[in-house]
């Protein structure tokens, strides 16, 4: 090694005894800790807003202090979550891990996360523009947008082990589209805190997709995914559901729906297409998703 690589390896090491590089795998997970985990694209910022805003009510989330009030461990210095006050609200994109105590889970309807999910890599870089969205959901479907795997894997192997459990809540982004102040109810009971119906509407209103992009505009949201962001493409979108009946091919609906029809139906999104004997055909999950998914109905 070469002295500019020992430097930085030195220098690193320094970091890291400070506390000024993020923990990842490293964390070390406490008893009472909380973790907002969900597959990309599926809501958790707009989660960690409400949940931010709800525990901070005098200090209002924003991409700025959101790494810090709803730390991510792949992204914030271990020191911010050294000093936290307990329990620690933490965000995630994993999928099961057995070490977390507590989990709130947020799902959305992979048919609006592929689309989403798209322009966020347009955004990132990580595709041209002119890629087609039909190879990106071919990429989708295999679990090479993601490196924990497929959508339908994410949500597996959380609903087949933790599905109800006491210590495991789950929020489908649809519900928080229709009515955030009563999903954020069911947060706040979660999480045993004493908590008035004003907060719940304040955190509600300081988390509006309006707001959340307003804040994007005025402070950009380089914290979260980096200084080499397109600002040409907002981070925060259209925060609707059912944008994929305008956004998406049928034929690519109809292999979304192949794939992980019977997750879908689980939890209670409307299939498009007819159920045929085709439905678990998809290599990604081959025969697994109906005998795993059997067991949650």
């Amino acid at each position: 090694m070469g002295r500019p690589g020992i430097i930085k390896l030195l220098f690193n090491g320094v970091r890291r005894a400070l506390g000024l590089l993020p923990p990842g795998w490293s964390l070390t997970i406490l008893p009472d800790d909380v973790f907002l985990v969900s597959f990309p694209k599926s809501g958790n910022t707009w989660t960690r807003f409400l949940v931010g805003n709800l525990i901070s009510p005098d200090q209002p989330a924003t991409f700025s202090n959101i790494p810090v009030l709803v730390p991510d461990p792949l992204g914030t210095p271990t020191r911010v979550f050294d000093r936290m006050q307990r329990p620690r609200i933490i965000k995630s994109h994993e999928c099961f891990d057995p070490r977390y105590p507590r989990v709130i889970y947020i799902v959305r309807d992979p048919r609006d996360v592929v689309v989403s999910q798209y322009h966020y890599h347009r955004k990132i870089r990580e595709i041209a523009d002119d890629m087609p969205i039909e190879a990106f959901v071919e990429k989708f479907l295999a679990g090479k947008t993601w490196t924990c795997g497929s959508w339908g894997q994410h949500v597996v192997t959380w609903l087949g082990t933790s599905e109800g459990n006491p210590e495991f809540l789950m929020l489908r982004y649809e519900d928080i589209l229709e009515d955030a102040s009563r999903e954020l109810r069911k947060v706040v009971a979660f999480l045993a805190l004493q908590t008035s119906a004003t907060q719940i509407a304040m955190a509600v209103e300081r988390s509006t997709a309006v707001r959340m992009r307003q804040l994007e505009k005025s402070e950009g949201c380089d914290r979260m995914i980096g200084r080499e962001s397109r600002r040409d493409i907002m981070f925060v979108r259209t925060a609707v559901s059912g944008g994929w009946r305008r956004d998406l091919p049928m034929p690519m609906v109809n292999k979304i729906e192949a794939a992980w029809g019977p997750v879908m139906k689980h939890l209670g999104y409307e299939l498009a297409r007819q159920p045929s004997s085709s439905c678990h055909d998809h290599a990604e999950l081959g025969t697994e998703v109906g005998p795993r998914m059997a067991g949650l109905r």
